[in-house]
């Protein structure tokens, strides 16, 4: 049997700030037979290398599933929008989407290849008789089992219940119509890939071994996926949900259980409890000192993510689209070096902008905020080199905003030439006239995770889970299952002390009164710390509140006038989502060739 085995090619990472080296970085781009895989280490490493591969990259949303299982949710989400209509998050978002839509069989397809492999390498890694010991072989297989069962928890949360192939061994490159099986239920899915992760994380290291193994999968990424499951599994869209009760395979069994169940709320605060319990010593919130304090939280919010590997981070994909997520989020600055000039095309929307609180810790709809709608300061933000002239709105918000938000008559991040000024309305430097094809649809542009110097470059890795989401997830689990635990005011306090803004329970900010305040509070801090890092698409989704939040108009800045007019709040899109969309369709094609799989309510 000669079948090529293709291994993917992963942008290499030039480290600014350190010598570690991403693991994802020593993937060859050469071919193998499949008779020559697994008769040395490093042929069978390819292999694994090649299972790695699937791990989503998600800075490049342009064109979302594809070979490196690129996201479409931050663009998807109420946070944000792409300008070019090329981008698929924007059919998404206007309804014109379906189960034969490219991205919907892309991830389906991708994931399960990626799942079929690693128990293709776990059946046949025992055959390596070269330069390997029996430890490494054990890791190895973790490290599949592991990947194999993330690889199902992202399918999870897109399609709901799925095809659990458990320790079938499919060859890779088989043909997803060459095997029939009906979907397991949703409880299912769940146990087995919390299973899975408990299993692997008994033979993952707490740490990458050396410098050269960042992304691996150790023993901390294990047991955060087994905490995101169960976490899941206990939200509404999964957890006494009728709309979706009509869900039955062809047998009559009930995929999807429509009576609440609030142990499962329990089981995911345990997970979190005993995660921080076990790794309180390997992971840290990311902190900056500085003498003013402002300016440390800023420059801490800010470089957690241009600080590689650094301690808050759990798990990172090495190969990521940085340079394209930067053309999109540097804005157009005609007549500026290239270095500081692209599209600024991904925006922020109106209502993301208000939701980062005010300097004080309070939200700008509260009365005593000091929130004021109109004129102007000439005012310095936090981490600028000098004052502007800044639109009140914009002026005495706290650390976070300045991080990431890019507003009209701010200045940019790239000094090096000398100052820039980024001038957002409809004839400014940045402006709509001015770009043509290149220009901020809503009058904010993302700025969160650019980086200080030209926005060229790809040798960044990307986030996709750090420690301030298990506190927030934690704070989150512990409020639904017991409310009151002080360790959920505790939790979310800590990434408000972090942030630089004063914590609830302090002088003049009182905490959350009972579990439904405490709720809107942990899911503000959410919206606002996790902003822009494809965390609010499924929030809002498992929360069951996408019909609000992603349905019907969504506002930016005028952005075809100039100042003031450009400062008028207004529509630049009316969105559809219903309730058939709070779960991906199966892709027709498997629906059709499965006659056991049935297709997910409303599809």
């Amino acid at each position: 049997m000669k079948r090529y085995i293709y291994t993917a090619v992963i942008l290499c990472l030039t480290v600014a700030t350190s010598c570690k080296k991403g693991f994802l970085d020593q993937v060859p781009d050469d071919r193998l037979t499949l008779d020559q895989t697994f008769t040395t280490r490093a042929t069978a490493e390819k292999f694994l290398n090649n299972v790695y591969s699937s791990v989503p990259d998600e800075f490049g949303q342009r064109n979302p599933a594809g070979e490196s299982n690129a996201g479409m949710w931050t663009g998807g989400s109420d946070e944000a929008e792409f300008l070019w209509s090329f981008v698929q998050s924007n059919s998404m978002n206007l309804g014109n989407w379906d189960s034969n839509s490219g991205f919907v069989s892309g991830y389906w397809n991708n994931f399960y290849k990626s799942i079929r492999s690693a128990s293709f390498f776990m059946a046949n890694i025992d055959k390596v008789n070269q330069d390997i010991t029996p430890a490494i072989i054990t890791q190895y297989k973790a490290e599949a089992r592991a990947l194999r069962a993330i690889y199902y928890f992202y399918l999870v949360r897109l399609y709901g219940p799925v095809v659990i192939l458990g320790e079938n061994v499919i060859e890779p490159d088989a043909p997803a119509d060459s095997f029939r099986l009906p979907r397991n239920t949703f409880d299912e899915c769940i146990s087995y890939i919390t299973t899975e992760l408990q299993a692997a994380a008994a033979d993952l290291p707490v740490v990458p071994v050396n410098d050269n193994n960042y992304g691996r999968i150790t023993k901390g990424i294990a047991m955060a996926f087994r905490a995101q499951a169960l976490l899941l599994n206990a939200s509404p869209l999964y957890n006494g949900n009728s709309d979706l009760s009509s869900l039955q395979n062809k047998d009559g069994k009930q995929l999807l259980s429509s009576t609440f169940d609030a142990s499962k709320w329990k089981k995911a605060s345990d997970a979190y409890k005993e995660y921080l319990a076990q790794f309180g010593s390997t992971y840290s919130l990311y902190k900056e000192s500085n003498a003013d304090p402002a300016l440390a939280a800023y420059l801490s919010c800010r470089n957690v993510f241009l600080v590689q590997w650094n301690s808050e981070v759990i798990f990172a994909r090495p190969g990521s689209s940085i340079g394209p997520r930067q053309y999109e989020m540097t804005p157009y600055h005609s007549g500026f070096n290239s270095d500081s000039r692209a599209s600024g095309a991904l925006g922020a929307t109106q209502v993301q902008v208000d939701a980062f609180f005010m300097a004080n810790g309070k939200s700008i709809d509260d009365a005593s905020s000091g929130y004021v709608t109109s004129g102007y300061t000439d005012y310095k933000p936090v981490g600028a080199p000098e004052a502007r002239s800044t639109y009140n709105q914009w002026v005495n918000r706290e650390p976070r905003f300045y991080v990431n938000i890019t507003y009209d008559n701010s200045i940019w991040l790239n000094v090096n030439n000398g100052l820039i000024t980024t001038r957002l309305y409809n004839t400014g430097n940045s402006g709509k006239k001015t770009g043509g094809g290149d220009y901020c649809p809503t009058g904010y542009v993302v700025r969160k995770a650019m980086g200080l110097g030209k926005w060229d470059e790809n040798n960044r890795p990307v986030i996709l889970y750090r420690l301030a989401n298990v506190y927030l997830d934690y704070a989150e689990a512990l409020n639904e299952s017991t409310p009151g635990d002080p360790d959920i005011l505790r939790y979310l306090n800590l990434i408000r002390e972090r942030a630089g803004i004063p914590q609830y329970g302090s002088a003049g900010l009182s905490a959350p009164g009972d579990q439904a305040a405490m709720r809107l509070a942990i899911r503000k801090e959410r919206r606002v710390e996790l902003c822009f890092e494809n965390v609010r698409f499924f929030d809002t989704r498992r929360w069951k509140i996408a019909e609000q939040t992603d349905n019907g108009p969504i506002t930016g800045l005028n952005i075809g006038a100039d100042l003031p007019d450009f400062l008028q709040v207004v529509p630049f899109e009316t969105r559809v989502f219903n309730k058939r969309h709070y779960l991906f369709p199966i892709p027709s094609k498997d629906v059709n060739s499965d006659n056991l799989l049935v297709q997910n309510p409303g599809w």
